[in-house]
Order: C-alpha cells, then sequence, then structure tokens
C-alpha cells in the first residue's frame, strides 16, 4: 500500500488539467471555470464552438434534474435559467464525467440520480434554490472522477479491493492516500472557486452532520446518494448502501412516510424513456 500525505495529493490533484489524458475541451474548460472574471456570454461561447457539448447541456437542461417549463432550445437561454455558477457545475459535470468512462462505468448515471432526486426533494421541501442543489448532487462525487483520472491503475485496483473485501468505497480510498473522493470534490470546488455552499455539500456528503453553512443542501445530497444506491440507479464505486446519517431526518424534518413518497417519485422518474437518454451523454 501507497500513501502519501494531503497535502502532496491536494498539490498533484489541482494539477488535474495537466494531465496528458485529459481531452482538450476539457482542458479549455478549466481554464474557463478557474477564471473568476468568467461571464456569462463567455461560458456560452465556449459551449456553442462545441456542438456535442451544446447537445450535451441541452439534454441535462431539459431533464427532470431542472424541470423548467417548455422546452429549453438555446445555450443562451439555459444559461440565463441557470445563473453563472449553476451553468459553471453543469458544465463541469457532463465534461469530466465524459472523461471517466473508462475508469468507473456507471459513475455518471449514480450521479444524474442523484440530481434528480434532489430536484424532487427539494420541491418537497419547497426550496428556492433547487438548481444549486441539484448541481451539487450532480458534482458530489467528482473527486472520484479526479482520482480515477490521476491514478487511473491505482484507483482500479482500489475499487477491485472495494469489492473483495466488501468494504465503502471511501473507506478503501482513505487507506491508500489518506483522504478520500469528497475532500478531493472539495479541493477541486475551492480551486475553481465555486460558492461555499456547494463546497460543503460535497466535501461532506457523507457526514452532512459537518456542515455549517449549507445543512439543508449537504442533507439532502447525502439522503439523495443512498437513495439512488438503495435503487441500483448507476454505479458508484461499491455495491454497499451506508446508513442514512441521523442528523438528516432533523435536518430536513422528514419521516419515513416521507421516504416512501420520494421513493415513489423516484421510480417514476429514473426509469422513464426520455431520462434515460441522459445516460448516452
Amino acid at each position: 500500500m501507497i500513501t502519501m500525505d494531503a497535502w502532496t495529493l491536494r498539490s498533484r490533484i489541482e494539477n488535474i488539467d495537466s494531465l496528458p489524458t485529459i481531452p482538450p475541451v476539457l482542458k479549455r474548460l478549466l481554464e474557463v471555470i478557474e477564471d473568476p472574471k468568467t461571464s456569462l456570454n463567455e461560458i456560452g461561447n465556449f459551449i456553442l464552438k462545441d456542438p456535442s457539448l451544446t447537445t450535451r447541456i441541452l439534454k441535462v437542461v431539459n431533464s427532470p434534474i431542472y424541470g423548467f417549463p417548455g422546452r429549453i432550445s438555446t445555450v443562451s437561454q439555459a444559461l440565463i435559467l441557470l445563473g453563472l455558477d449553476v451553468a459553471r457545475g453543469v458544465l463541469l459535470g457532463v465534461s469530466v464525467f465524459e472523461a471517466m468512462k473508462n475508469v468507473m462505468t456507471g459513475l455518471w448515471e449514480h450521479s444524474v440520480g442523484c440530481a434528480i432526486t434532489s430536484r424532487i426533494i427539494s420541491k418537497r421541501k419547497n426550496l428556492d434554490h433547487y438548481e444549486e442543489v441539484s448541481v451539487a448532487a450532480l458534482l458530489h462525487d467528482i473527486g472520484k472522477v479526479v482520482l480515477g483520472l490521476k491514478f487511473s491503475d491505482k484507483y482500479k485496483k482500489i475499487m477491485d479491493e472495494a469489492e473483495k473485501k466488501n468494504n465503502f468505497i471511501f473507506d478503501s480510498e482513505t487507506d491508500h492516500f489518506e483522504v478520500n473522493h469528497a475532500a478531493v470534490g472539495a479541493w477541486l470546488m475551492e480551486k475553481w472557486k465555486f460558492p461555499r455552499s456547494l463546497i460543503e455539500a460535497i466535501e461532506y456528503h457523507h457526514k452532512p452532520h459537518l456542515s455549517r453553512n449549507a445543512p439543508v443542501m449537504t442533507a439532502i445530497v447525502h439522503l439523495s446518494d443512498i437513495l439512488v444506491r438503495a435503487k441500483g440507479f448507476g454505479f458508484a464505486g461499491d455495491k454497499l448502501v451506508p446508513a442514512l446519517n441521523p442528523s438528516v431526518w432533523e435536518i430536513l424534518d422528514i419521516t419515513e412516510t416521507d421516504i416512501r413518497g420520494i421513493l415513489e417519485e423516484m421510480e417514476d422518474s429514473l426509469y422513464h424513456k426520455e431520462d434515460i437518454l441522459l445516460m448516452d451523454l
């Protein structure tokens, strides 16, 4: 087993855009996202230069992840509805997960399932900022993507080890790296200057009781992750279903009856024929 201290790992992770295996379009995207002066117009122009990226963005925006009334047919309309930070997150999600397909099959499906489920929960809680919650759910496992890209062979061994030992993937990650994908995802969100609420939702999605600035968002992402795992939708690196953190019941003020209702709505949304199109992004 090879471990490295957290600061060394962080410095290597934050240089993810220097990897030769990163597609050119993703390298350019990371430059756009990291620049704090980037505007919606600049993001729109970047997307329009890539027809494939345009198609993927419009698929996501027109999916149940966001549930906007009417059909969104242009990138500019989509960006206005999403806002700058959510647009950056969606763009990051559809681009980064594409690069991960050879490392972990099913992670995009799991992430989309979490994003759809988070919207269901947010709507039930009458939250106004459900778009931000959904993008946090979409990106909650981005740390797995980056670890898989940066340490491809090692991460495959970690997944194999988790399966053989019947471990959670985050425990196997910690054994090898001393940190897990949640911390790695938070490092990147900080590097790319995303809002603190989104950073915490990713950093604490396995420990929502630790969130101070975004407890509700973090609890929703945590619950979504568990419910999607329980449904067996996609693949998150292991086949285990974590226990629900006890703090979630109080933070979200939910009951077992609420959970059953959410599961019923998930059944309708996750397996709808139009939603399956998202899997081909």
